[in-house]
């Protein structure tokens, strides 16, 4: 996936709740809280957390008790000071104040809480990044300063590696078009950064690898799901205690013993907003509602049925069905490579106006690129007065339909059922067809030809388009 990939639109939840779903977050929620408790009294060591004598104190604000109280306590405590939360007044004396962003939290708007759990998710996935306590005084050499060779931890692909997951988690999800979020099995996101997209059976070495990265998972998404980027059932602690090292089949009936992982709404806007930072293309629907109708109609081009029918939805709800109606036509017309699949958006977004842009309609019946959905549109709501089209309309429509399809799917099966039926309906079909004055007549023919399962039809299809790309030509 380079920089410039245009992403698949993903539906996000109103900045308003998002910002709710942020405020609700137990580490910006833990981080609040040690905010609003730092006073006067408050210490800190030279990189800037808690010293060791307050932890339990601070621990206790958080109501948090256990072996993995001080651990959570400090770790708010980082996202307290690194998001603004918290500011260190002196270094040396190690004092520190509330932050002025802490007021935000409770008067700003939804953009400047969402800034703020922006903040709190880079901290958290730098965290993640980094190994383990125990494996960090392991790699303490005589001097007290950290071994990296000996942990095996490049830096810079563990950020790379954790990226690439949430990256793959993030196109699983919009993939499906699912607000909700989508339940990943662990193995299944494990193996999508290990195994090739061309190899068969794995080998035992490359299941070894999925094990590691799952394992290497687990602890990461255990790390992300407090600040709610994703809900995360971890592996079963006896599968590990069991010494399981193999992923379980795709088709294991209990695969969620071996770790689910679901981004939220929360975590859609937030990786969405590091993917723009990064450089890609990741449209969301409702940014073309203010947008004319022409962009409109190209921005929905690439997007799933169900986003596209939400943008749609979301651009008409702004505008009066009569002006949106005119707009739409006036932006279907053309004849460069693109305005078949304009055209197309053109009559599904005309689907979703009532009967008040009849008159939009009946302007359009003698052009000779929209009187064709003109007429569809008005028959199909009962529409009286309706002049039959013309055998060369009704053909234009026709290639420009088959253009529009092949513009949208490609060869699809949908699309070779099209074509067995046009052929099959229409006795001489490729003899009127080639003389059609449609720019896309040669490809469309030519496209016939090669869906068409009888080889005689094909070889007509195929001698009609030789004879439209000399018609045109001349």
């Amino acid at each position: 996936m380079s920089d410039s990939s245009s992403l698949p639109p993903v539906r996000l939840h109103s900045e308003a709740q998002l910002a709710r779903d942020a405020l609700a977050a137990p580490l910006l929620s833990r981080a609040a809280r040690l905010a609003r408790w730092a006073g006067p009294g408050t210490r800190v060591d030279a990189g800037g957390e808690l010293v060791e004598e307050q932890l339990p104190e601070a621990a206790g604000v958080l109501g948090l008790s256990g072996d993995d109280a001080a651990a959570l306590t400090g770790e708010a405590w980082r996202v307290a000071v690194d998001t603004g939360l918290v500011e260190v007044v002196d270094e040396e004396e190690g004092t520190v104040t509330q932050g002025e962003d802490l007021a935000l939290l409770t008067s700003g708007g939804p953009q400047d809480v969402l800034g703020i759990w922006l903040g709190a998710l880079d901290v958290v996935l730098a965290d993640a990044t980094v190994p383990d306590l125990g494996d960090l005084v392991d790699a303490l050499g005589d001097e007290e300063e950290i071994d990296l060779s000996s942990l095996d931890w490049d830096p810079e692909a563990e950020s790379e590696f954790l990226d690439g997951v949430l990256g793959n988690l993030y196109l699983l999800t919009v993939g499906e078009d699912a607000l909700g979020g989508v339940a990943v099995p662990l193995p299944a996101l494990a193996a999508s950064m290990i195994l090739p997209d061309d190899m068969g059976e794995p080998t035992d070495d490359v299941l070894e690898q999925v094990s590691d990265a799952m394992m290497r998972l687990d602890g990461q998404f255990r790390l992300l799901e407090p600040v709610g980027l994703v809900d995360y059932q971890p592996v079963d602690e006896a599968l590990m205690a069991d010494g399981v090292e193999e992923p379980a089949p795709v088709d294991d009936m209990d695969v969620s013993r071996y770790g689910v992982v679901r981004l939220t709404p929360l975590g859609l806007y937030g990786l969405r907003a590091r993917l723009i930072e990064a450089g890609f293309a990741a449209p969301a629907v409702g940014e073309l509602t203010d947008k004319g109708a022409d962009t409109l109609l190209d921005g929905t081009a690439g997007f799933p049925p169900t986003a596209a029918q939400a943008e749609i939805e979301q651009w008409l709800a702004r505008r009066e069905p009569l002006a949106a109606a005119q707009e739409l036509l006036f932006a279907a017309r053309g004849a460069d490579a693109g305005a078949p699949l304009r055209r197309l958006h053109c009559q599904q977004a005309l689907a979703l106006v009532g009967t008040e842009a009849e008159p939009a309609l009946r302007e359009v019946l003698d052009d000779a690129e929209l009187g064709g959905l003109a007429r569809v549109w008005l028959s199909e709501r009962g529409a009286a007065d309706v002049p039959p089209p013309s055998e060369a309309m009704v053909f234009w429509l026709t290639i420009d339909t088959v253009a529009a399809q092949l513009a949208a799917e490609g060869n699809s099966d949908e699309l070779q059922a099209l074509v067995e039926g046009l052929a099959r309906q229409h006795s001489g079909f490729f003899d009127t067809a080639w003389r059609v004055e449609h720019p896309a007549a040669p490809d469309v023919l030519e496209a016939m030809g090669r869906l068409h399962p009888d080889k005689k039809v094909a070889k007509e299809a195929r001698k009609a388009a030789f004879k439209a790309r000399s018609h045109q030509g001349a």
